[in-house]
């Protein structure tokens, strides 16, 4: 049985610097307090670059359980892993090739000789395979630790303001096209709401009004969509804290 919390969790951090730090440390005593098989998903763009580099220092790499970790994406561009736009090539130069990560423990979103609804298919189809089942189970989360940001419009993975994706409810992977200056692949809200942890890293003084809408719940707002049937964190830096 999944433990919810009754209201989410706010922290607020002196500095981007500081963030990284102390979720590095959440995020590895999260994986240490049981022996099993710990999956988390990784979430692109800039904010959380430096948590990965972190995790890859001495201090916590050391301690890190990466043998029995896997590692997954919230969304991916529509781009090959070599690409400098790739959230894979992102995460996997910020730490994966640094620690010793078994490569099959690394489920990338597959992006070449595929079109984008093949890799969408094609990644729930991976993600069903871990799950061990095709559908969901409240009580049993597909992820252990989901990591997401947002951006200044609300979106969070590439889920977009107004987008059809926003209403899916099957599927757990879909191709997000139009959206430029290329595709994207996507978790939709059943995949992403599927964690026992769901933690928002919010840095920079321009994210300052759309977490404070993300945080009122406002329905505009994709971000505010995100309602995990476990715990729900927001890690804030000083400079986007509302208020």
């Amino acid at each position: 049985m999944i433990d919810v919390a009754v209201s989410p969790e706010h922290r607020t951090f002196a500095s981007p610097q500081a963030l990284a730090h102390e979720i590095a440390d959440w995020l590895c005593a999260l994986a240490l307090a049981n022996d099993r098989e710990f999956a988390i998903c990784l979430s692109g763009g800039s904010t959380p670059r430096q948590l990965y580099e972190r995790l890859a220092e001495p201090a916590v790499a050391s301690r890190f359980p990466w043998r029995r970790v896997h590692w997954f994406w919230g969304d991916e561009r529509f781009v090959p892993h070599d690409s400098p736009d790739s959230n894979y090539r992102m995460a996997n130069e910020a730490f994966l090739v640094h620690c010793p990560v078994p490569r099959d423990h690394i489920h990338a979103i597959q992006t070449e000789n595929l079109s984008p609804p093949e890799a969408a298919a094609g990644y729930e189809t991976t993600l069903k395979h871990f799950y061990g089942a095709a559908q969901l189970d409240s009580r049993r989360p597909l992820f252990d630790v989901t990591l997401l940001g947002i951006g200044e419009d609300g979106h969070t993975a590439s889920l977009f303001p107004g987008h059809p994706a926003l209403e899916e409810g099957q599927r757990w992977a879909l191709a997000i096209l139009g959206r430029p200056p290329q595709p994207r692949i996507t978790l939709t809200y059943p995949a992403l709401n599927s964690s026992r942890d769901v933690a928002f890293l919010v840095t920079g003084a321009g994210k300052k009004t759309i977490l404070a809408r993300a945080q009122a719940g406002d329905p505009v707002v994709p971000a505010a969509g995100v309602r995990p049937v476990g715990r729900l964190h927001w890690f804030v830096d000083r400079a986007a804290a509302p208020g």
